[in-house]
């Protein structure tokens, strides 16, 4: 084909791109901030998860300051019933358990769980209310 010979003669041959190397620095500067970004959510996330429990349990606390007595005895049982509940344990005896303390067992909480509905006048609570804003200034959870 004489006449396809002249128009074929005219054109170039195919040249491929440049290689880039193997190693393009944009490329790995975002996977970097990526990998900095993932790291930083996983080190924050369980602060802000426990923040608001604490926050809740120490607002509870302050409130019950105002009650009488009787009334102040049931809202802190309340707390820590609640606080249980919160931290996926089971009575009193489970958050001994959890935050490594015999507070509910042998010590003043015990006015908050055996002790709560006993006849009589109300027990001093301050031990119980000092222990428990200790208990929940501890929490990390």
């Amino acid at each position: 084909m004489p006449c396809c010979d002249e128009a074929l003669a005219g054109l170039r041959g195919l040249h491929a791109p440049p290689d880039p190397g193997l190693v393009r620095l944009d490329m790995l500067a975002a996977i970097g901030a990526g990998l900095a970004l993932a790291a930083l959510a996983a080190w924050l996330l369980p602060r802000w998860r426990g923040r608001p429990i604490r926050r809740a349990a120490l607002a509870e606390l302050a409130a019950a300051r105002d009650l009488p007595p009787g009334e102040r005895q049931v809202a802190l049982a309340r707390l820590s019933r609640r606080l249980a509940r919160s931290l996926g344990v089971e009575g009193a005896a489970g958050l001994d358990a959890r935050l490594g303390t015999d507070f509910f067992r042998t010590g003043p909480g015990r006015t908050l769980t055996e002790h709560l509905y006993a006849p009589g006048p109300a027990p001093d609570l301050a031990a119980a209310e000092a222990g428990l804003a200790r208990l929940v200034a501890r929490l990390r959870a």
